[in-house]
């Protein structure tokens, strides 16, 4: 028989402002709540959390083992030293915090589709990843070690032979919480574990702007625009999922795995027209343009060579403008918050699986709607 996969999670890195450390106890429930998910399918053999030496559950599930490392990071080098450390085969690895909606039934997918055999690599983004299971575990040491996880499924299908295998691109294999708007999607939708769950209850988190956009995803007199590191299958997802009509601009897919988020190498349309226009008429054109934005400011920012703080990108996402620091992201921040129309920013998540889960949620809305009127 088959040796049953290892589940493998790293969790740590992420600490600082109030913002962060929010974020950071999010992460923390997530993961904690997916890998006991996971576990009690009884379709992996044991789960590692790989930590740095700042993190430290009380309460770990069944079944689970902590990996901790106080060395300098590099995101190749630790994953190939678990798995040889390990001994591990049958490799699935997750980033803290991604993933919080895969089901347990998923989770079985993937395990089951390893177990057919080696020479498969699976994945929820090919070129962007944040979960990667693979078969041989040994396949990593054909390849160069990458500093992070956004590309690691491509290497090893392209430079270790493994054939891809993506999965379906839904709202729960993408989305990911990687800002505190993931959180207040969470917070608006539901479908937390119970760690997690837990802490949102305790939050209590603004969720207006989020509710206040759903009636434009199915009002086929709407305009919805998007723009940032979204790609044909987020755009697909829109068309055959909305009642709304939409405007996409996608743009600098890849940019944090293939290297361009600094150096100026990263380029924007939308960019472009915010240097040559200043951010009040570049919000009066969004507004011509849709009724609803959904801005990826990451793209944005490196396009413009404005290093802002991860603290300060936070403070943007959820519209707490007076707090930045960094003048420009200050100013945008402060503009999208009086645009003419609701501009919601954030960085990949947004225009990808928060926007897929608050499509979703939005359908669930106002069919209850249409029931209670019935």
């Amino acid at each position: 028989m088959s040796e049953a996969p290892t589940l493998v999670a790293f969790l740590g890195g992420l600490s600082g402002s109030p913002l962060e450390e929010m974020l950071a106890a999010g992460r923390r429930a997530a993961t904690l709540d997916s890998l006991e998910r996971a576990l009690s399918t009884g379709a992996f053999a044991s789960a590692i959390l790989v930590a740095d030496s700042r993190q430290g559950p009380a309460e770990l599930p069944p079944g689970v083992v902590v990996d901790v490392d106080a060395e300098a990071f590099h995101f190749g080098r630790r994953l190939a030293g678990v798995i040889d450390r390990f001994g591990l085969e049958k490799p699935l690895y997750f980033s803290g915090g991604s993933v919080p909606l895969l089901s347990a039934q998923e989770f079985v997918g993937i395990a089951q589709e390893l177990g057919r055999g080696d020479g498969l690599v699976i994945t929820n983004n090919l070129y962007s990843a944040d979960l990667v299971a693979f078969s041989p575990g040994e396949a990593l040491r054909k390849i160069k070690l990458p500093d992070s996880d956004n590309p690691l499924a491509r290497l090893l299908a392209e430079q270790a032979g493994l054939a891809p295998r993506p999965l379906p691109r839904s709202v729960s294999s993408q989305f990911d919480i990687d800002s505190p708007s993931d959180l207040a999607i969470l917070t608006l939708m539901g479908g937390a574990g119970p760690r997690l769950q837990s802490l949102l209850d305790d939050w209590r988190l603004d969720v207006a702007s989020y509710r206040g956009v759903l009636g434009y995803f199915t009002d086929p007199t709407a305009q919805v625009l998007v723009a940032g590191r979204a790609g044909s299958q987020v755009w697909q997802y829109l068309e055959r999922e909305t009642a709304c009509r939409v405007r996409f601009f996608a743009e600098e897919r890849g940019m944090q795995a293939e290297g361009r988020l600094g150096g100026g190498q990263a380029r924007s349309l939308l960019g472009f027209y915010l240097a040559e226009v200043g951010v009040e008429r570049f919000f009066a054109t969004l507004a011509e343009l849709a009724d609803a934005a959904f801005l990826d400011s990451r793209v944005l920012l490196a396009h413009l060579g404005i290093e802002a703080s991860r603290a300060d990108r936070f403070l943007s996402d959820i519209g707490r403008h007076e707090e930045i620091k960094e003048p420009f992201l200050r100013q945008f921040s402060e503009a999208a918050r009086r645009a003419p129309i609701p501009v919601l920013l954030g960085g990949h998540s947004l225009v990808s699986g928060g926007l897929m889960a608050l499509v979703e949620y939005a359908w669930q809305e106002h069919d209850r709607r249409l029931a209670g009127e019935a």
